[in-house]
């Protein structure tokens, strides 16, 4: 069986598994990944786990949250896989899966629409950039399922009759599925699958009849939403003005809303300073690298997709024989890749208390979008620009393999520390330098999170504080201050004095504490650029 099945391979079913092979493979070079808040992510993931341990301070500080949170898919995934291997281990898998997601959930959905396939390699390099640096793991991981879920709702109307259920089934615990990875995800389908349900063509012809079992298919995922948005948006809201995290007025308001300027989305799309294509760059969707090298990956894909288009209008190519398109059906996906590019220019940035970094995350799927909207070919060009496209994963995997291997060895400082911890601690990060020499963003915001988590303790910064966690406090959180980013407004009598271990990370140990290093304080350890202090 194994060797009929090798026989049926081809050379372009080759070109997939190594451009899919040579995408996940940074995710390997390291075992901690350089993405800002994924110790914040892996933290809260260890007290899920083990939220019933006493050895460590879980089952006394936190709780699981007695309501639907739509974070609640990335968590408990990555902690059920923990049962069979070890949390950075599991989470490194959980990553792959979503870096080969993104690819084929769009050649499904490119399949579903009746068109090639092929143009959904060149989306690989949009699974890194901005989003994922940031370390948006629940948002990224909710774009493979929200493009499965497209697929799922033309096919449960395109189907014969007799297929449709169970099509409808498939589009129902996707959607779901979407909302319990991210809401941002559940909004671009808010607007996609009604798109598609006008402008999809059922066998019937023009009939509404064909259309039911994908209009019931989403009657879950929406009663879900309605009752999570009514809970979320039913409760108090504190206003306080100009504090981070906090609302500045109610929800919708023009003093809660922060918004990016037209010509601030588009250059941060992308950018030709001076006019000049040569130095073209993309700063959100890419930009991991300090040299700017896995900018390169993008700049080729965007290259591939303007070639079709000229190949397009210079050839004057006949649709291969199994596209199924019509004369509207055709820009289906032009029209979602448009209604991705819209939610990114044209919402706010942030709404304060609710959602951050809202738009701009939009630009990987808009981005990924674009590039498999490209027209089709015909099947000779298609299969040399398949090649093509899977080249292009080997150009970005080399800089981000680098760089991620850079990393790990820059940031095993944290793992040393973290054995010249006491158990239970209860950590203040005061980590002044947050970047890195390897990555470009600030990867060691969240340091304190790791000894925590190595400990069984807890952060003076929690995403437990937030509602979409699926976790909360049992009582009052840790006293600390009022962000993370700003550890110099720490005052030792409100916040530091309820802390019994501190990582430090820019100035020295003496330069924050004094004398107090004499007599309450020592450092318990130091590795690379980090320092550890205990109470004695």
């Amino acid at each position: 069986m194994v060797r009929r099945l090798v026989r049926r391979l081809t050379l372009e079913h080759f070109a997939w598994f190594a451009a899919l092979i040579c995408g996940v493979a940074p995710l390997w070079a390291t075992q901690a990944l350089p993405l800002v808040d994924l110790p914040q992510h892996l933290h809260l993931i260890s007290v899920l786990h083990r939220i019933d341990d006493a050895s460590t301070l879980y089952p006394e500080i936190f709780a699981r949250r007695p309501e639907l949170t739509p974070y609640l898919g990335y968590y408990y995934v990555v902690s059920a896989l923990n049962w069979l291997l070890p949390l950075e281990l599991a989470n490194r898998v959980f990553l792959s899966a979503y870096v080969i997601g993104l690819p084929l959930s769009l050649a499904f959905l490119l399949k579903s629409l009746g068109r090639p396939t092929w143009p959904a390699l060149l989306a690989l390099p949009f699974a890194y950039g901005d989003s994922f640096a940031w370390g948006f793991i629940n948002y990224c991981a909710s774009l493979p399922l929200a493009l499965l879920t497209c697929g799922f709702f033309v096919r449960a109307i395109t189907a014969e009759a007799s297929q449709r259920r169970r099509w409808a089934i498939a589009l129902a615990v996707s959607l779901v599925a979407v909302l319990l990875f991210h809401v941002q995800a559940f909004a671009y389908l808010g607007v996609a699958l009604p798109f598609l349900l006008l402008t999809t063509p059922a066998p019937e012809g023009k009939t509404w009849r064909a259309r039911v079992p994908a209009v019931i298919g989403v009657m879950p995922g929406v009663l879900l939403f309605v009752l999570w948005i009514g809970l979320r948006v039913g409760q108090p809201q504190e206003i306080a003005p100009g504090q981070p995290w906090r609302s500045w007025g109610p929800m919708l308001s023009k003093e809660n809303l922060g918004w990016k300027s037209f010509d601030q989305n588009l250059a941060e799309f992308v950018s030709v300073p001076n006019g000049k294509l040569t130095d073209t760059s993309f700063p959100i969707l890419a930009g991991m690298v300090p040299d700017g090298s896995d900018q390169n990956a993008v700049r080729l894909v965007f290259l591939v997709t303007l070639a079709a288009v000229v190949l397009r209008l210079t050839k004057g190519f006949k649709p291969q024989p199994e596209t199924t398109e019509g004369p509207i059906a055709r820009w289906r996906i032009v029209g979602l890749a448009a209604l991705a590019l819209l939610l990114l220019f044209a919402l706010p940035f942030d709404i304060r208390g609710y959602m951050y970094y809202l738009n701009t995350r939009y630009a990987h799927l808009a981005a990924a979008l674009l590039v498999v909207s490209v027209p089709v070919l015909d099947a000779t060009w298609s299969r040399r620009l398949l090649f093509v496209a899977a080249a292009t994963a080997l150009v970005l995997m080399l800089p981000l393999y680098r760089a991620f291997g850079a990393f790990d060895a820059e940031s095993r400082a944290l793992t040393e520390l973290a054995k010249s911890a006491g158990e239970k601690p209860r950590v203040m990060g005061l980590v002044y330098a947050t970047g890195s020499r390897a990555v470009t963003h600030p990867v060691y915001l969240h340091s304190s999170c790791v000894v925590a988590r190595e400990r069984g303790g807890l952060t003076n910064f929690s995403f437990a504080l937030t509602p979409h966690s699926p976790l909360m406090y049992r009582g009052p959180p840790p006293p600390t201050f009022a962000s993370e980013w700003r550890p110099d407004t720490m005052s030792w009598a409100e916040h530091g004095s309820h802390y019994d271990h501190f990582v430090i990370r820019g100035p020295r140990p003496e330069q924050i504490f004094g004398n107090r290093l004499q007599t309450e304080l020592y450092v318990a350890a130091q590795a690379g650029d980090f320092f550890l202090v205990r109470k004695r």
